[in-house]
């Protein structure tokens, strides 16, 4: 089983982001200033000499600290290139030791503006084609990029202490700078659910890196202690009678179904090899995960899609087999977790998490405070919540955000806490995709503010002609 990057849900909204330790001074980050550290030398000035202008290989591989790992099949008109960026730990102390951050570039050419796309999470090297929507309507470059700490871009021990959204951001900046010495057309950012998230927590502290950004479903938890907006959400979306079906099903899982659907999940993930240690046992993590159904069915439901859920008496293949299917089970199980400890460790400690409220499972739940993120991050591992980091983001966004283009499906739990642009925002745009769950696009906007979205991209990016995408 694969968990994908782009439902990776129960990490995204059973949390958020909160304050990066000891982040630049506003003024510089309101300046677009580079903290003194962030650049080391040889990263930008007088460039070397520079190989042929249609070597691209020869001049990716020349940018200091680059190393091209490998050419992939691409689509028509692009080449792909698998490559290893190296960072510092710490970009305050670049000397104090440094990884390999693994990067993805489609090359179309150096004339046509250029998308930073990250997907919050590790690097997709399966599809090394893959054009994000916006690297579409602008036909332009792409490097996707893998997010510190995860997948392999993490450095060995692990200080998890430099694991922060402005370090985060400080990687995405560096590297910009780096890659301008060779696309010096206009740049955007982008990325959905997390990946969106960073893509607006670079924008703060480095606000005039590119000229635009396109977020997709990203939540805006400002206020870790308060999660009502979300459960109103989940109380009104659908209709009636799918709300009340899903209540059932989880009704029966932690009652008079539980000992069976834990047994199932028991036995299905040790035949596959997988352990509950972190979480602590099978009845743990089907309790996790039954508290979680609401939120993970409607981020997946289209309107339209038949809301075809198994009764409380259904067969227990069929019950457990749609469960498995909507939740990702075992997601939670040692292997997955630790695939993903660096999204639950930024989840504790600075984005914040959202803790289901579920009057409906009154009498029934067994163990409380297990929706905390100190369930799935390894005790030996410190947590410990800074509660500043998102207000600022929204803040900035409010005041000072600008050339931002924000998308959200009208069905998809994630805007029950979105960003807003405020008086000081500047060409900046919220649009919600009617009929719409978590995988939102520009496409699916209603044709006005379709057009409008579009026709905002491209200028930024300084491409006048349309294309089609």
């Amino acid at each position: 089983m694969k968990i994908t990057r782009q439902l990776c849900l129960p990490l995204l909204l059973t949390g958020l982001l909160a304050s990066a330790v000891a982040a630049p001074s506003t003024a510089t980050a309101r300046t677009g200033g580079a903290h003194p550290a962030t650049a080391p030398p040889g990263t930008v000035g007088p460039a070397a000499p520079r190989p042929a202008a249609d070597d691209i290989r020869a001049r990716i591989a020349a940018v200091p600290g680059m190393r091209v790992v490998k050419e992939n099949p691409a689509p028509a008109g692009y080449r792909s290139f698998a490559l290893v960026y190296r960072q510092p730990v710490d970009h305050r102390h670049p000397g104090r030791g440094s990884f390999e951050q693994r990067l993805s570039l489609l090359h179309r050419s150096t004339a046509r503006p250029m998308v930073l796309y990250t997907g919050g999470y590790d690097l997709n090297t399966r599809d090394p084609g893959f054009r994000a929507e916006p690297t579409g309507i602008v036909d332009g470059n792409q490097i996707s990029v893998e997010q510190r700490y995860f997948g392999t871009s993490r450095p060995h021990p692990t200080d998890w202490s430099k694991l922060d959204i402005w370090q985060a951001a400080s990687d995405h900046h560096r590297l910009i700078r780096a890659l301008k010495t060779v696309y010096r057309a206009a740049w955007i950012s982008t990325g959905g659910s997390k990946g969106g998230m960073a893509t607006v927590y670079h924008r703060r502290f480095y606000p005039h890196d590119v000229a635009g950004s396109v977020v997709y479903s990203a939540p805006n938890n400002t206020d870790d202690r308060d999660d009502t907006a979300v459960d109103r959400f989940l109380q009104r979306v659908g209709s009636p009678a799918c709300r009340s079906a899903l209540t059932a099903v989880q009704r029966a899982m932690l009652g008079t179904r539980r000992a069976e659907m834990a047994g199932r999940l028991a036995r299905r993930s040790a035949d596959q090899g997988y352990t509950f240690h972190t979480v602590g046992s099978a009845d743990r993590a089907l309790e996790l995960t039954v508290l979680q159904l609401p939120l993970l069915f409607w981020m997946q439901q289209e309107e339209g899609d038949d809301c075809a859920i198994p009764g409380p008496a259904a067969p227990g293949d069929a019950l457990f087999t749609w469960f498995a299917e909507k939740t990702m089970l075992p997601a939670f199980s040692d292997y997955y977790l630790a695939a993903m400890t660096a999204s639950y460790y930024q989840l504790g400690t600075q984005l914040g998490q959202v803790s289901m409220a579920a009057p409906q499972l009154a009498g029934l739940l067994r163990y409380p405070g297990i929706q905390e993120m100190r369930t799935y991050v390894p005790r030996s591992i410190p947590l410990r919540f800074r509660p500043d980091a998102m207000p600022d983001i929204d803040r900035w966004v409010r005041h000072h955000g600008s050339e931002l283009l924000f998308v959200y499906g009208e069905r998809d739990p994630a805007r029950a806490e979105p960003f807003r642009t405020g008086r000081g925002s500047r060409d900046a745009h919220v649009y919600l995709a009617p009929h719409t769950s978590h995988v939102v696009r520009i496409g699916k906007l209603a044709p006005r503010d379709r057009a409008r979205a579009t026709s905002a991209l491209r200028r930024w990016a300084g491409v006048d002609s349309p294309t089609e995408w």
